[in-house]
């Protein structure tokens, strides 16, 4: 996922195939009952979240808020949740062939790039929240 305070992109993956593709954006408001849902549809094991940083790996005040929001999303969904760092995802968005003009189709795209990039993580550098 991709979470702002916004919108929330949401991507899912196959863990055997290694692909990962957008499927959409919700407001925040709506996330955690449409996670729900697509859970339930998709039968997911996990999932993962973008963690923000800056350019140099610092922390800033979105990062806090989506660790907040993702500790809050990990209590109700009972699931394992892992961090995935998002530099950069939001530009590699807008240039994917994929990617649409509109904001929604940007952070669900953010959202597959995120978790392709977990998926290409080897098993023991993924990070569990």
């Amino acid at each position: 996922m991709d979470v702002g305070s916004a919108r929330v992109g949401i991507a899912r993956g196959s863990t055997a195939a290694r692909l990962a593709e957008p499927i959409k954006t919700v407001p925040a408001a709506q996330a955690l009952a449409e996670l729900k849902k697509l859970i339930v549809q998709n039968t997911a094991a996990g999932l993962v979240v973008g963690l923000p940083r800056s350019l140099d790996g610092t922390e800033t005040a979105q990062t806090a808020a989506v660790r907040d929001w993702a500790k809050a999303a990990k209590a109700e969904l009972q699931l394992p949740f892992y961090w995935q760092d998002e530099a950069l995802t939001s530009v590699s968005a807008q240039a994917h062939p994929l990617a649409g003009n509109e904001a929604k189709d940007l952070d669900a795209e953010a959202a597959a790039i995120i978790l392709q990039d977990f998926l290409d993580t080897t098993e023991s550098d993924r990070v569990a929240i």
